[in-house]
């Protein structure tokens, strides 16, 4: 018998742990142990990887065995993890999104002490799509300052008579996990089957080392959406349906690790860049260092001032990828096309050109500015809908918005009365409602959901398993792992916290059930506690409040 070492023991005990929320899943009749790269070797996907890679791939991959009628998810939920499947089938199908939040709504991951329907109550039946086929980008009104909440992704050509059937060899789930948007359809199991699920590191090494999966999701994401969000980028908006279809077969789609480089300054422009997820930094040389000048989000473009202005050979700023960000590539050719096609589009792209370098002269002679920049990104204020900024050339340390916060939360206060500073402004570790919110991806219960008031993200206390996912998850620190008191009962799953302390993750949820407001806020006796959503609120409350 082979002896396993205490150093393979802690990995196993680490693999049982980050899938064991799948094991709180009622769906659920089986999952592996880890899997050696030998075992990967032998599933079609992962053949074309060397021993290393996959054992750097494993503690993200297993094989689970999920029972028939079970859902894996559903629309508008955040997962990290993809499947492909090795026997049976799956249905994909739109359905409701479900409005009781008693329950979570990644229904497949319901823990068993939490009310469930019962062994002879039926699945409620699909609703079959009103419109036929549905594939396109659904943009999401997000109120009347915020045209675009969200871009819900459709990862399947739907036939108009229902639901569409997938069986071994298919990849789903993988568009949605990997871009961080909700899934835009519900996949329920047709029989018992059995599914390599991989979480997202896993992908994104996958993607990076394999040509022919990122030829797949490339293709996938072409085909189905990439025409309509090119649509709602500004600088698309004039152009008609052919020739955005035209222009999606053509580009380039690119993606970014954390602090990668996209571009360098003084290298040779030979593109048009179009941000499609995430932020990028562009930084400029000053001195014997880089300075940020300014920076890219969702929709904006880079390329205009070196393909517009005569004598600009090279890049005129370095652009680095601020956590994970997807891009759009343009040849210089297709984009001569464009402008010639669309002239109006001249008159725009000049005008960002001269907002562009009006603002790096302005950081390089104002370095304070460059300084806020660099503070926007890493602190999140870019990202943000609502973030607590406190003045503290008032604030007397009396902590009644954190009692305040307190009184409206049963004796929990949701957030804490520190954080970086910027000036006289303290950027509290209180939820800044992210545009983009990465704390929803991979909830195994989905008790952590947006609420559908405003961008409001809250978390359902009563069913919350205090993994501490989404505490983890978050960038800026902002989700508190808090003890009850309690422990949890015998037949709890997932069976390792049987026994265990009880705990419950808050945070600020905006006070979204009252009628009064954030209680942080109304609180403060020297109204020195504000609620900013954009940097310009930000920069008016700095300019309001300095000595």
């Amino acid at each position: 018998m082979t002896e396993i070492r205490p150093t393979q023991m802690k990995r196993l005990e680490q693999y049982k742990d980050r899938w064991s929320s799948f094991g709180a899943n009622t769906g659920i009749k089986d999952i592996s142990e880890k899997l050696s790269a030998a075992d990967l070797k032998k599933i079609d996907i992962f053949q074309d990887y060397d021993d290393n890679f996959l054992e750097k791939l494993s503690s993200d991959v297993s094989i689970a065995i999920w029972k028939k009628d079970a859902i894996l998810f559903e629309e508008g939920s955040y997962i990290d993890v993809a499947f492909y499947i090795l026997q049976g089938e799956v249905e994909v199908f739109l359905r409701k999104l479900q409005q009781d939040r008693k329950l979570p709504l990644f229904e497949g991951h319901r823990t068993k002490m939490f009310e469930l329907p019962s062994k002879d109550q039926k699945a409620p039946e699909p609703e079959p799509p009103k419109e036929a086929p549905q594939f396109k980008t659904q943009l999401k009104p997000s109120g009347p300052d915020q045209p675009i909440a969200f871009l819900s992704v459709m990862d399947f050509n739907l036939p108009s008579s229902g639901g569409l059937k997938l069986s071994a060899g298919d990849f789903f789930g993988e568009i949605g996990a990997l871009s961080g948007w909700p899934q835009s359809v519900t996949a329920k199991a047709s029989t018992d089957i059995e599914v390599v699920q991989i979480r997202v590191p896993a992908l994104r090494l996958m993607r990076r080392r394999s040509s022919a999966l990122k030829e797949r999701v490339d293709k996938i994401y072409r085909k189905r959406f990439l025409p309509t969000e090119l649509k709602a980028s500004p600088l698309f908006q004039r152009c008609d349906e052919p020739f955005l279809e035209a222009l999606a077969r053509k580009v380039e789609l690119v993606s970014k690790e954390p602090d990668e480089v996209l571009v360098k300054e003084g290298e040779a422009a030979d593109a048009l860049y179009v941000v499609r997820s995430g932020f990028v930094k562009l930084s400029q040389q000053w001195g014997q260092g880089q300075i940020a000048v300014s920076y890219l989000s969702k929709g904006m473009s880079l390329g205009e001032i070196e393909h517009l202005i005569e004598g600009i050979d090279g890049w005129t700023c370095t652009a680095t990828s601020q956590k994970y960000s997807e891009l759009i590539k343009i040849s210089l050719e297709d984009f001569d096309r464009i402008l010639k096609s669309f002239p109006d589009l001249t008159k725009q792209l000049w005008q960002s050109a001269v907002e562009r370098i009006k603002e790096s002269g302005f950081s390089k002679k104002n370095l304070n500015h460059s300084e806020f920049i660099q503070t926007a990104l890493e602190d999140g204020l870019v990202q943000g809908n609502s973030i607590l900024v406190i003045d503290l050339n008032a604030c007397t340390r009396c902590d009644d918005c954190v009692r305040g916060c307190s009184a409206n939360h049963g004796g929990l206060p949701r957030f804490i009365r520190e954080g970086s500073r910027y000036d006289n402004l303290l950027i509290t570790r209180a939820c800044n409602h992210c545009r983009d919110p990465v704390c929803l991806v991979g909830c195994p219960t989905g008790a952590i959901h947006r609420t559908g008031v405003g961008h409001v993200v809250a978390i359902d206390e009563k069913i919350c398993i205090g993994c501490a996912s989404c505490a983890n998850s978050c960038p800026f620190d902002a989700i508190t792992m808090h003890k009850t008191g309690q422990t949890w009962p015998q037949n709890m799953i997932p069976e390792g916290l049987r026994g265990q302390d009880r705990l419950l993750a808050t945070k600020c949820d905006l006070c979204y059930t009252s009628t009064t407001g954030p209680n942080c806020v109304r609180s403060c006796p020297n109204g020195c506690a504000y609620r900013v959503g954009t940097l310009e609120e930000f920069q008016e409350v700095l300019a309001k409040t300095k000595i």
